[in-house]
């Protein structure tokens, strides 16, 4: 978990659905989310409100939000930890190919069970702090002009 290249391979997918993300500037998950967006990536707020962020419509859940856009290529979870299992375990329900716990989220057990599911799992970082550090491409473009994987 965590190794440099996983983090890089995590950073270069397309499809982020960001659990907690709502139209708060003050919020962190506002500024990571526009970060990973000016770098291609497309993102899906998760939050109770479901509110319009960043131009890209929110859901109230991740299962509505994959039903609707398809499978994320990462969940981003930006919630306390005592929550965030919670969260892990419905990105495995939809098909991540990985989890990412911002600074701070630590859920061990969580990260057992997204790693034995087959998912990479990213734990205590940020991906607007990776971003800065690693040379990441932008995701390809499919001849639709949607992200691979995009849904």
């Amino acid at each position: 978990m965590n190794t440099p290249e996983e983090i890089v391979r995590v950073l270069a997918m397309p499809t982020w659905f960001i659990v907690g993300l709502g139209d708060n500037p003050d919020r962190d998950a506002y500024w990571v989310a526009l970060a990973l967006q000016q770098r291609g990536r497309r993102i899906i707020p998760i939050h109770p409100r479901a509110q319009v962020v960043h131009g890209d419509q929110g859901f109230a859940t991740i299962a509505a939000a994959a039903r609707t856009v398809g499978a994320p290529d990462v969940v981003d979870v930006f919630v306390r930890s005592s929550r965030a299992g919670e969260f892990a375990d419905q990105a495995i329900e939809a098909g991540a190919k990985a989890v990412w716990f911002q600074i701070g989220v630590l859920d061990e057990s969580a990260a057992a069970r997204v790693e034995d599911a087959g998912l990479v799992m990213v734990m205590d970082r940020c991906p607007k702090i990776e971003l800065g550090r690693h040379t990441v491409g932008t995701p390809p473009r499919t001849a639709s002009g949607q992200d691979e994987g995009a849904g």
